[in-house]
């Protein structure tokens, strides 16, 4: 399948939700959208039909959330629960792990949250000192640490952490995760007062000895780095998903109102100086869903080498044209783009999440220049 032309299942999906997110607007109730999206497949499209998944990819579970997001009604933890969360699962976790979770990340009943960020440890993950250590006596995990930015603790069943063991052979630290349930013992939360408005809130976590059973280790213990970037990458694509349908959404306000506003004899859009800056947008939308298209088609064919060039440079990519598409839209409305009956202005702080998170710009065009040109580090 060429990786810029939709097949007629993927069109399919995609007025299919469409027309969800239409019904349910910008005025959306969560778990209402939740549930019926739930309900009619589209949140584990991406994970195992033997787990009651649609056993399709990364490339379906984007065009849903895309989807939403063009209606206004993005679900912003489809990125977390089934995209990181449960392709990690799916790909490296237990037989057990796969049972207790995929069905209800599929359908769901069950939500899972992801725990990178540190106060100290951001872009950085080589510094996360959130530690796992074995207790001698009972082979439990004890974990300790600290993570920030982590999004919809509160409503998720349990969160997948990134913590550090010691490895026995050389001392060093490794990367492992942990699924760590909402109600353990010594799992704090605190909400982070927020200028964003969004649904989900985000949190600062402190673990505190939290002791898990050996089983909340997912996969292999030598495999961690492995399986970290193995969600990281759904992770990008899906935040380039997120990017684009807010861009879209923004953008179809703001061609409605130039069609229709009118200050001298003709609608404002009939005015190159409103026209072309929103076809300047739409064109950078296009361009940044050709690369998700492609970085969507490379991971699914397990190509992850070439997905993860593709799904920096997609997240790059749509960061700036969501961007870009909101900041014209609310120009092109004027004072009522700042206005709560538009709907736009809160949109301003929420496209600069899509330049900040998962990874900023820098660290992208970091990657791009390391990985794909060969340049130097500076760090």
């Amino acid at each position: 399948m060429s990786a810029t032309l939709e097949t007629a299942e993927h069109k399919a999906l995609r007025a299919a939700v469409a027309a969800l997110g239409k019904r349910h607007g910008r005025d959306y109730d969560r778990e209402a959208l939740w549930a019926e999206a739930a309900k009619l497949g589209y949140l584990g499209v991406n994970l195992p039909e033997a787990y009651g998944g649609g056993g399709g990819g990364i490339a379906e579970l984007s065009i849903v959330l895309e989807e939403l997001g063009a209606s206004g009604c993005p679900l912003l933890m489809m990125i977390v629960s089934p995209a990181i969360c449960g392709t990690v699962i799916a790909r490296f976790g237990t037989g057990s792990q796969k049972q207790a979770w995929l069905p209800g990340l599929a359908d769901g009943t069950r939500t899972m949250a992801f725990g990178i960020t540190e106060p100290d440890a951001g872009s950085n993950s080589h510094r996360i000192t959130t530690t796992a250590r074995r207790d001698p006596d009972t082979g439990d995990w004890l974990l300790s640490g600290r993570k920030v930015f982590i999004s919809g603790v509160d409503i998720a069943d349990a969160t997948l952490i990134v913590g550090r063991t010691e490895d026995a052979r050389t001392g060093n630290l490794k990367p492992c995760l942990f699924i760590v349930p909402r109600d353990a013992e010594g799992f704090h939360r605190r909400a982070i007062d927020m200028e964003l408005s969004a649904v989900e809130k985000q949190f600062e976590l402190t673990l505190d000895d939290v002791r898990l059973p050996a089983d909340a280790l997912v996969g292999d213990e030598d495999a961690g780095l492995l399986q970290l970037f193995a969600g990281l990458n759904p992770e990008r694509i899906m935040t380039a998903a997120f990017a684009i349908g807010m861009g879209r959404y923004a953008l179809a306000r703001a061609v409605e109102y130039a069609r229709d506003r009118q200050v001298w004899k003709t609608p404002i859009g009939a005015h190159q100086a409103i026209a072309h800056p929103l076809a300047q947008a739409h064109i950078d939308l296009e361009l940044a869903r050709l690369m998700m298209q492609k970085a969507a088609h490379l991971y699914d064919a397990g190509d992850d080498i070439g997905a993860g060039e593709a799904a920096n440079m997609a997240k790059y990519a749509a960061g700036e044209a969501c961007v870009r598409a909101v900041d014209q839209s609310v120009h092109t409305l004027g004072g009522n783009g700042l206005t709560r009956e538009f709907g736009l202005g809160s949109l301003i702080t929420a496209s600069r999440v899509a330049r900040i998170a998962p990874v900023s710009r820098e660290m992208i065009l970091n990657y791009v220049s390391h990985q794909t040109l060969g340049l130097p580090k500076s760090y």
